[in-house]
């Protein structure tokens, strides 16, 4: 048996330090595949090779190292996406094929070079098989049924899995369709027959035999159906339906409505049409049983009804006295398919889940939570806090689906409900290698929205999800890299974890065309783990992708904003495409627009500043501001000389220049001159500028020479001039610092900057410390477990505790 060597791209990536990761990719062609799955997956690997490939990664300026659920044992999407395996190689596969060359190139810091070394081991060569070892039969059936199952736990069927709480009620039978009723098969003579028949008459049986007819052809084999809707006479018993339909009583009416579901009537069909104009016309003369089954029907027909619902949820507001626990989980079912929140209901809603609650299964409560959360109903926090309370309790027995759809809605109202994540905490770790990717997704997800760590889930999700990775949508990874860098998490398996999701968004690239949200929060992501695959960059940066995220229905421009400065800080040897100047400007400033607005007037912010001008000697020794707008946190800003004076800096201050108003100069010919010409005459030999002066004069001139700053896209000096830096080249313009001067960022951290009931940073708050650093400040934090209570104190401890900050040994001695 031959074997075959593929070379494929790496994504470039820029990272502190080289790493070494091994990929498993197995997948096999499992017969004929749909167009959906194509268009979902059009390029999977089709190996089954076991590889090892260290990569060195572009290594920036100063870089330092710091840093069952039966549920949802039904994708079928995702499996069939996993089985398309033979459709040609994705982009950047480079960990799944062993290579038999050796290719090394050598990157400067400031190289411009497209790949980084890239060494491939050679394949090890296979053992020779024991005589024990003669079965190898055994051990690939046994290795079969081991893919075959992990496929069926991967798959998820989208109409299916959410009707599963109406399993557990009989009184659910007579308010939805059940496809899996047993029915007994129409041969096909007899099926021949009512077709022959309804030719002959030309579709003139009364509405009842009409019905009939349908129900019986619905009772063919499926693989039928088909050519059944496709046959001439059958058109002509639809066209009979159609005619007569005001004529067919209501039980009727639903009966046929019922075939049409057993036949796979495409949603658009005439005669679903007709049906639905009728039922919208009884609504009234219906009961609310029939209203709800009917209702469920068009759901399992994929028809998009919302005059219908309009009608049906106006009739519930009216009986709503009348409703029983079955038929309210149904209605919370049909709002979520329907992804319409009646605003009339929500009240009622609340306190019908506040009644029934205790009664609820279990599998009923996770059917509420999913459809308020498909109908981005508003929740109140008390009816969410009883829920949370009720599943916190009986986690253990709830299934899987059932409780990511409580996380769901947990994470949309933004509640920590800190029993309940410790408890899942227990719960899940366990249960993760056997859910689903997008259950995993949703756990995950949910933790990082709330700001909840808890290792152990993070840590079996890392290991479960690399043999996984090929399920993953384009959302799906990239909420895996937002979600464990919003964490600030770098799990054991850190390598093979990041580079088989970034493989992944490689193959996905053409997805992102459509979503373009997901690429850059999945950037933005590795972003905060100080990862840069530069290939997906470059991509993300371009002119033709920033128009795409401008038609997005997000606003996409403040993540287009980081992670372009982001890159231009921490990638110095980075070459690709990089955002115009003008989109920098607008977003700095509306950065500091909202900073003016919402952060600078903050208690805690106004206090320090004014605490700390009084203490180092007035408002031209601190400056509140954004040094990074792109990280949408403010910071105050101070100098200090290396023996510990401050230093005035701050000359925009409104102070500061009322100061100056009151300086008058005459304009001599002598004085234009020499604004007219420059300040060289006064350098030259023997010029004012080369007398001598005391020291202390030299160090106020110093401190008051003009300063260059970031604003926008261009460097603005105090003097008022503009320097625009060449393109990705902003760094280089800043202005020289004075000698052993030391430039402090001062944070005044809030709990939204942290973990909750922890002191664990987040990944956008540790990117901005890495790049004030790598920009030459010295971060000192007033942390809100310190600042906070000292704001009931009195001014002196207060003081107190900001000269600590401020003079702190340890910042001078790096000077």
């Amino acid at each position: 048996m031959a074997t075959v060597l593929i070379c494929r791209r790496v994504p470039r990536l820029s990272r502190v330090t080289p790493f070494v990761t091994t990929a498993k990719h197995k997948a096999h062609s499992r017969g004929s595949k749909s167009k959906q799955e194509k268009e979902e997956n059009p390029e999977t690997t089709n190996t089954e090779t076991e590889s090892a490939a260290t990569i060195h990664l572009l290594k920036p300026l100063d870089y330092r190292v710091l840093y069952n659920p039966s549920a949802y044992a039904k994708s079928r999407a995702a499996s069939q996406q996993h089985a398309s395996g033979s459709k040609g190689q994705a982009l950047s596969d480079a960990f799944t094929s062993p290579g038999a060359t050796q290719v090394q190139q050598t990157f400067g810091p400031t190289s411009s070079q497209a790949l980084p070394p890239i060494r491939r081991a050679l394949p090890k060569p296979k053992a020779e098989p024991l005589p024990e070892q003669t079965d190898s039969g055994c051990s690939s059936a046994a290795q079969t049924q081991q893919e075959a199952e992990e496929s069926q736990r991967e798959r998820h069927d989208s109409k299916e899995d959410p009707r599963v709480f109406q399993k557990g009620r009989p009184e659910y039978r007579s308010l939805c369709y059940d496809r899996f009723e047993a029915v007994e098969t129409l041969p096909l003579e007899e099926g021949e027959w009512i077709l022959d028949s309804m030719a002959i008459s030309e579709g003139s049986q009364s509405p009842g035999t009409t019905a009939d007819r349908f129900c019986q052809l619905s009772r063919l084999p499926v693989a039928q159906h088909a050519a059944l809707l496709s046959d001439p006479r059958f058109n002509v018993l639809c066209q009979c339906a159609v005619r007569n339909i005001r004529d067919f009583s209501t039980p009727d009416l639903i009966h046929l409505l019922k075939a049409c579901v057993r036949l796979a009537v495409p949603p658009r069909h005439p005669l679903l049409a007709a049906c639905e104009g009728e039922f919208c016309r009884r609504v009234w003369d219906m009961n609310l049983e029939q209203l709800l089954l009917v209702a469920d029907c068009w759901r399992c027909l994929e028809r998009h009804v919302p005059s219908y619902l309009s009608i049906l949820f106006s009739y519930a507001n009216m009986h709503w006295k009348d409703l029983t626990l079955p038929q309210f989980v149904q209605l919370m079912y049909i709002i979520g398919e329907g992804r319409r929140a009646p605003v009339d209901l929500e009240q009622k809603v609340e306190s019908m889940i506040l009644k029934c609650l205790d009664s609820f299964t279990l599998e009923e409560v996770g059917a509420v939570c999913l459809g308020l959360f498909k109908s981005l109903s508003a929740v109140s926090e008390h009816v969410m806090r009883r829920i949370a309370d009720r599943v916190a309790l009986q986690m253990e027995d709830m299934s899987t689906y059932a409780l990511v759809n409580v996380l769901k809605v947990l994470r949309y109202t933004r509640m920590d409900h800190l029993p309940l994540l410790k408890e899942l905490g227990k719960v899940i770790p366990a249960r993760v290698p056997t859910v689903n990717i997008q259950g995993i997704m949703h756990i995950t997800l949910t933790c990082s929205s709330l700001h909840y760590f808890d290792e152990g889930i993070m840590a079996a999700v890392a290991m479960s999800l690399p043999s996984k990775v090929t399920y993953c949508r384009s959302k799906d990874a990239a909420k895996f890299l937002w979600s464990f860098g919003c964490l600030d998490y770098e799990p054991p398996n850190e390598e093979e974890f990041y580079s088989s999701l970034i493989e992944q968004m490689c193959r996905k690239l053409h997805e992102f065309r459509k979503y373009p949200e997901h690429l850059l929060t999945g950037l933005l992501g590795l972003a905060f783990v100080k990862r840069f695959p530069e290939e997906l960059i470059d991509y993300a940066l371009r002119a033709e992708f920033v128009q795409k995220t401008r038609g997005s229905k997000y606003e996409l421009q403040k993540d287009l904003f980081t992670l372009g400065r982001s890159v231009e800080i921490e990638c110095p040897s980075y070459q690709g495409s990089r955002l115009p100047a003008q989109l920098y400007q607008e977003m700095t400033e509306m950065a500091l627009t909202f900073a003016e607005e919402e952060i600078y007037v903050r208690p805690e912010i106004m206090e320090a500043t004014s605490l700390l001008e009084s203490m180092l000697g007035g408002p031209e020794y601190v400056k509140s501001h954004m040094i990074l707008p792109h990280t949408r946190s403010s910071d105050l800003e101070v100098h200090l000389a290396a023996d510990g004076h401050p230093i005035p800096f701050n000359s925009k201050d409104p102070v500061v220049n009322k100061k100056l108003k009151g300086i008058g100069v005459s304009l001599t010919d002598d004085l234009m001159t020499q604004l007219i010409k420059g300040s060289s005459s006064s350098l030259s030999p023997g010029g004012v500028g080369n007398k001598a002066r005391p020291p202390g004069e030299e160090r106020k001139e110093a401190a008051g020479a003009p300063r260059a700053v970031l604003s926008g896209g261009a460097l603005i000096t105090d003097t008022g001039l503009e320097m625009k830096p060449k393109s990705g080249c902003w760094l280089e313009a800043s202005s020289p610092q004075q000698p052993q001067e030391v430039k402090l960022a001062i944070q005044v951290s809030n709990r939204n900057h942290y973990c909750c009931c922890s002191k664990r940073l987040l990944g956008l708050h540790r990117l901005k410390r890495r790049q004030l650093r790598q920009l030459g400040y010295a971060v000192v934090e007033l942390p809100f477990w310190e600042w906070f209570p000292l704001l009931k104190r009195t001014r002196l401890e207060k003081l107190s505790y900001l000269h600590y900050r401020v003079f702190d040994p340890t910042l001078l001695s790096r000077a």
